[in-house]
């Protein structure tokens, strides 16, 4: 007789009907009561092979997800788009509902589009959803075949009229997919993750310095010990002044501003002398070097400054460089696109050569395509039974990005420190309270003593108090026991008359987007789904070892 298959690991009710459908008449194992028991029928005949592998691929589907997903970047310079397949798996001993991230896979990646407009300097979103068909086409793939995904829209994508057509080309997934406008503090903060220096800086345990140089503006992330602890921007990019054929065919304004300051004469049409586009760059690369290395900065830079500048809370150790322009930087790309992308490069590579710029550089993996590589959604919570909605006529809510403070709840909690800490985490997502949805991600440390929730609850209110006018939800979403008590001192004792809700049992991290549910009665919980932006992990992902054209930004 043959030995009997192990029970397979998991939940009883998880596995039974996949193994009532393989057991009548077959030697193996029965489900009783909780737990498994070995049985043997007399009668019956063991598992053929095609049987035990189909009922091992029934258990292995019960606790991994495989999801295609894709990333679409649409940018004022540029827009590129690609495909991923995502392997989770279920988190701890089984019981868990919680899905991780356990290998990412390239599928497809497009070529870089220099983002078409129309005469009007709207972007031509006709011309860009062909451009995303065509992918889908090339990558072998219908929109059906996609189960989730991420649009991150920047600088002129973020305009309302191009915002809404480019919504209207993804309107048949919108459930799906996470649809994040990027303004430059964001955008920074994602190009640090996309590119790879997050984990670079993690891996390494060092500060690291993210320079983002697109085609319109640099982004700069200082990084210290895998955290983003500052982000910043300057108007400087490799394609504010573009040609062809010598002659000049698009002028953005802070190249204006710069070329003025140096006496030159840019005129649409007259052809660029290379001593003036030489000079350009020099004044470029002038620019960014006073704030790579925090030194005095001239009345230019300052001008050209679209953010707050960078305070340095610690040094830099290295740099490392992301966006069109590094893939010069790191020799990746030797053609030129009509535009000051190669020269900025070579401008900046002169400086280090010459110990101008003397921090080491590091390639974090990602160049022009540092950004979400797509979404995933499979990964649905409960809430924790102790929570506090005040209007449960606002849900469901849908999409909240969820923005986490950074703050050391283990020590004394000053109301001050925590709207100090929620403006900046606000400030790096370029949300504005009053203004646009949002949950803020609480990861509570420390005992739940009273005083203290009563600290957090009242910077939380000093941060948010634009909302609170505006009677937006009050959302907060903790992984603590302690919702409940934040929302009835939100409401009770602060007097917040927008709705409250205050979450807690949740996992959550950052770039997470949340969908939250109607309560199920009479557990008082509350079923949410969590969207998280994912990236590259690494310096490659999985089977990304071929080489692509790159534009300036």
């Amino acid at each position: 007789m043959a030995e009997p298959s192990q029970p397979p690991t998991g939940s009883s009710t998880d596995v039974s009907d996949a193994v009532r459908h393989f057991h009548a008449g077959n030697a193996g194992w029965h489900l009783h009561g909780d737990g498994y028991e070995d049985h043997f029928h007399d009668h019956g005949d063991p598992l053929t092979p095609e049987q035990m592998a189909a009922l091992q691929d029934a258990l292995y589907r019960l606790e991994n997800v495989e999801l295609t997903t894709v990333g679409v970047d649409i940018g004022s310079s540029t827009s590129h788009l690609m495909f991923a397949k995502v392997h989770l798996k279920r988190l701890g001993d089984s019981l868990s509902s919680r899905f991780v991230v356990v290998n990412r896979e390239v599928l497809w990646r497009s070529p870089i589009l220099l983002t078409p407009y129309l005469p009007d300097n709207r972007i031509d979103a006709e011309a860009l959803g062909r451009f995303i068909h065509q992918g889908y086409a090339a990558a072998g793939l219908d929109r059906s075949s996609v189960d989730s995904g991420a649009i991150i829209l920047t600088g002129e994508a973020l305009r309302r009229s191009n915002a809404r057509a480019i919504a209207d080309l993804f309107a048949d997934q919108a459930g799906r997919f996470v649809c994040a406008s990027a303004g430059h503090n964001m955008e920074a903060l994602m190009a640090a993750h996309g590119s790879g220096a997050v984990d670079l800086s993690r891996r390494l345990g060092q500060t690291v310095l993210n320079v983002d140089i697109g085609g319109g503006t640099t982004k700069f992330s200082l990084i210290h010990n895998g955290e983003v602890l500052q982000t910043a921007a300057v108007a400087v990019g490799g394609r504010l002044v573009a040609h062809s054929d010598g002659r000049v065919n698009r002028v953005e304004p802070p190249a204006r501003q710069v070329a003025q300051a140096l006496g030159i004469d840019l005129q649409l049409g007259a052809e660029l002398a290379a001593g003036d586009g030489q000079r350009l760059v020099g004044q470029f690369a002038e620019v960014l070097m006073q704030y790579m290395l925090d030194l005095p900065r001239s009345e230019l830079a300052t001008e050209l400054l679209i953010t707050d500048p960078l305070r340095f809370e610690v040094k830099p150790q290295a740099l490392t460089f992301s966006g069109g322009v590094s893939e010069y930087v790191y020799g990746r790309e030797e053609t030129e696109f009509g535009d000051l992308g190669r020269p900025l490069a070579q401008e900046l590579m002169a400086a280090v050569a010459a110990g101008r710029l003397p921090l080491p550089i590091l390639d974090p993996g990602q160049g022009i395509r540092a950004t979400v590589i797509g979404a995933s959604q499979f990964a649905v919570q409960v809430s924790g039974n102790t929570i506090t909605v005040t209007d449960p006529d606002v849900l469901p809510l849908h999409n909240l990005p969820v923005v986490f403070p950074r703050l050391d709840l283990e020590e004394e909690i000053l109301p001050d420190a925590v709207a100090s800490a929620l403006d900046q985490a606000l400030a790096q997502f370029d949300l504005h309270p009053g203004h646009d949805p949002m949950a803020v991600g609480i990861r509570w440390r420390g005992e739940p003593i009273y005083p203290r929730l009563r600290a957090l609850a009242e910077g939380v209110v000093q941060a948010l108090d634009h909302s609170i006018e505006h009677g937006m939800p009050l959302v907060l979403l903790v992984d603590g026991d302690v919702g409940n008590t934040l929302g009835r001192i939100l409401r009770n004792e602060l007097d917040v008359d927008s709705p409250v809700l205050s979450i807690d049992g949740l996992d959550l991290n950052e770039f997470d987007y949340v969908d939250l549910g109607e309560i199920i009665s009479p557990a008082n919980v509350m079923p949410i789904v969590i969207k998280s932006l994912l990236f590259s992990s690494g310096t490659q992902l999985a089977g990304d070892h071929h080489k692509e054209p790159a534009a300036a930004g």
